[in-house]
């Protein structure tokens, strides 16, 4: 007879962990959740409190049977799901399909999966918490009687495959609110003096900052601008005030669930998809070579930056031993918590400081290394010494008129020398010293350019700033980002374009049908207090019936209105302005997953599909007969080809422009840099200044 049985969610977990645990532990996987509401009917009764109608998920009847059969060959079976809400509901299924008393201690968590937080855990088991048990009960009621009462109104007055969700929702009005503020932007002109300055033959550059007197005046026009000039006199200036400084710079707080998507977006051009399956793996186990399978990060769905003390001392022997004392965080630093955070376990970390990226390269896929090495960095750099940077500011004058020049430079790199965190904004250059400058110094003005620029709008949402706003006004949790992104894709209420959140015409409409039957689902006020309202279920302080019926009083109310007012709305396909080349009926467009494309308007009876074209106006270099089209390849990147194709296979990742080398005559291209494009040739050496 087994003495123990352990459940876990995934097999990755139950071979490690049995591992640690040794003989007397059998440890089985339940693949996740084993019990569920029907996917067929709501399975929300309204009219007996709410009470959910739990099922057998079709094809998890095997392994439940099959862990039925090992529980009653165990002494005692232990539940071990995840360490948050939903872990601790699979947990409560389990038990009772298993008749496992929820009141006994029968419940274990861990944050990590190494041998001695596995066997610590074992010494401190629990009861199963009904108060995170009920906390997710209501989130899955919620949205049942959201999505499976509002999408069927979708289906039948708009268009069959379409949903409507509390978080979905208002991801989507988001990005609809940022385009029609996009749309209503009116640039405002400004403009800017820049100079280059001599001090011996030393350079350095420096802006028109005011007038004598004035605090910082702003230009406007031009006119603005040559009243500035007329002001000057000659080409020498005074320097009139030099202020010098040290400033400090702590590091970035170990990751949340958020800013490492955030981050992996920033920084590895990762999808909140990938970037959390990645996570999974590498929190679920590798396998090391002798050492076995290795679960190398913390658990990673987490709204905390909170760190163990041990893992505090361990990351503080690796930064004495690789980087020596001086870089080991020398004073007790707060850490902003968010005020909705749960903070129910640690921030996102390695297991193991001392097990640095380079040790596990034969290890780990490109990927995950990639993102391990983040994970691992952002962690060692957050227990490391704030930076230490000397900066200058220095105004001259001539005339009338005051230049200032800023600069810095490291004086200690700290923390800096490992990570430094990304941001989505133009940030401040570093190590941009200015010569050696006091006050009464003479300088030479080298050279003086005016630059008109006009005021930009608000930028479209990439991946991580919309993770980033939707943390910040408390919609959705940790576990609900990612799922969130990747379902408004799919129902083709938003297309990415150069990496951003557009709204489509389809997610348009649906919008606009929520806004008038259904305001309170799009609210972001409103999602934000359900979202807290869990979060008081969850801490005993609400019943969770009671939340439910205080949302659904109003909610059945606008659904009876939408009901009986709601109109059909027809969505015209557009015509594309051509024929179909099988049966002569109109091409028209369509939206699909992953975009618009041409179908011929004779469906079902011709099913005629294909790309729409994108001609960029330049001939192809090669045949000199067909044009250069902008394709996708499998994995959706973009590249471009000869419209000849399969004739002519002309092929080039970078952009060819209309125009010839001025050196060669060959064929000019936008080379993607870091950060803007850089015109060349593809023949000669010919380069041509980037652009950002």
């Amino acid at each position: 007879m087994t003495e123990f049985l352990v459940i876990v969610e995934s097999p990755a977990k139950a071979k490690t962990i049995e591992r640690y645990l040794g003989k007397k532990y059998k440890v089985k996987a339940s693949m996740g959740h084993v019990i569920d509401l029907p996917r067929s009917q709501m399975g929300v009764d309204v009219t007996e409190n709410f009470k959910p109608k739990y099922i057998t998920i079709r094809g998890k009847g095997p392994v439940l049977k099959e862990l039925k059969t090992a529980a009653k060959k165990a002494k005692k079976v232990f539940l071990a799901a995840d360490p948050d809400r939903e872990g601790e509901a699979i947990a409560w299924h389990l038990a009772q399909s298993l008749g496992v008393d929820i009141g006994s201690e029968c419940r274990v968590v861990f944050n990590e999966i190494t041998k001695d937080a596995i066997k610590d855990s074992f010494k401190q088991p629990r009861p199963i918490n009904m108060d995170l048990v009920d906390a997710q009960q209501a989130r899955r009621v919620l949205d049942r009687l959201v999505g499976y009462n509002i999408s069927p109104l979708l289906w039948k007055k708009v268009k069959k495959g379409l949903s409507a969700g509390r978080v979905q929702s208002v991801a989507v009005r988001l990005i609809i609110d940022r385009e029609k503020e996009i749309q209503a932007f009116v640039p405002e002109e400004y403009w800017t003096i820049e100079g280059d300055f001599l001090k011996g033959s030393n350079q350095f550059s420096a802006g028109f900052y005011s007038l004598a007197g004035q605090e910082k005046t702003e230009l406007k026009s031009e006119a603005d601008v040559q009243r500035v000039l007329k002001e000057m006199d000659g080409n020498k200036f005074k320097v009139i005030s030099v202020t010098k400084r040290e400033r400090k710079r702590n590091p970035a707080p170990p990751f949340t669930t958020s800013s490492l998507q955030q981050e992996a977006a920033r920084k590895l051009n990762f999808r909140a998809k990938k970037t959390m399956m990645l996570a999974q793996q590498l929190y679920e186990g590798i396998e090391l070579g002798s050492e076995g399978t290795v679960g190398l990060i913390t658990y990673m769905r987490t709204d905390s930056t909170r760190i163990s003390e041990v893992a505090q001392t361990e990351a503080a022997n690796y930064i004495k031993s690789a980087y020596g004392e001086n870089f080991l965080k020398n004073e007790q630093r707060k850490e902003k918590k968010q005020t909705n955070a749960q903070d129910a376990h640690e921030a996102v970390r390695p297991t193991s400081s001392f097990r640095d990226p380079n040790s596990l390269k034969e290890f780990l896929s490109r990927d995950q290394l990639r993102l391990y090495k983040l994970i691992w960095e952002r962690f060692l750099a957050s227990q490391m010494a704030q930076a230490v940077m000397d900066t200058m500011s220095v105004d001259l004058q001539n005339g009338n008129t005051i230049f200032r020049a800023t600069g810095s430079k490291i004086k200690f790199p700290g923390f800096m020398k490992l990570y430094v965190e990304g941001s989505d904004d133009q940030v401040d250059e570093i190590n941009k010293m200015l010569p050696d400058l006091n006050e009464g110094d003479e300088v030479f003005q080298k050279d003086i350019e005016p630059k008109q620029h006009f005021t930009q709008p608000p930028p479209r949402y990439t991946e991580a700033r919309l993770v980033k706003t939707l943390e910040e006004l408390g919609i959705g949790r940790p576990s609900t980002y990612a799922p969130t992104l990747d379902t408004i894709q799919k129902r083709g209420y938003v297309a990415l374009d150069n990496k951003r959140f557009v709204p489509t015409e389809l997610g348009e409409i649906v919008h606009e049908v929520m806004v008038e039957f259904f305001p309170e689902i799009i609210d972001v006020e409103f999602t934000a207090r359900l979202e807290k309202g869990l979060d008081y279920v969850e801490d005993g302080e609400m019943p969770w019936i009671k939340l439910i019926d205080s949302f659904y009083k109003e909610f059945e109310t606008h659904l009876k209105i939408a009901e009986e007012e709601m109109e059909k709305i027809e969505i015209k396909d557009e015509p594309a302005g051509e024929d179909c080349e099988n049966c002569g009926s109109p091409m028209v467009f369509k939206m699909g997953r992953y975009g618009k494309f041409m179908a011929c308007s004779n469906f079902p009876d011709c099913r005629n599909t294909k790309p729409i074209v994108k001609e960029i106006g330049v001939t192809c270099p090669s045949c000199k007969e067909g044009t250069i089209i902008e394709r996708k390849s499998k994995k959706k990147r973009i590249f471009y080809g000869c419209s000849r194709y399969p004739e002519c296979e002309f092929i080039s990742w970078d952009k060819p422009l209309p125009r010839n080398c001025p050196k060669c005559d060959g064929l000019l291209v936008e080379k993607k840099l870091k950060k803007g494009v850089q015109v060349q040739c593809v023949n000669c050496d010919y380069k041509e200044e980037p652009q950002s």
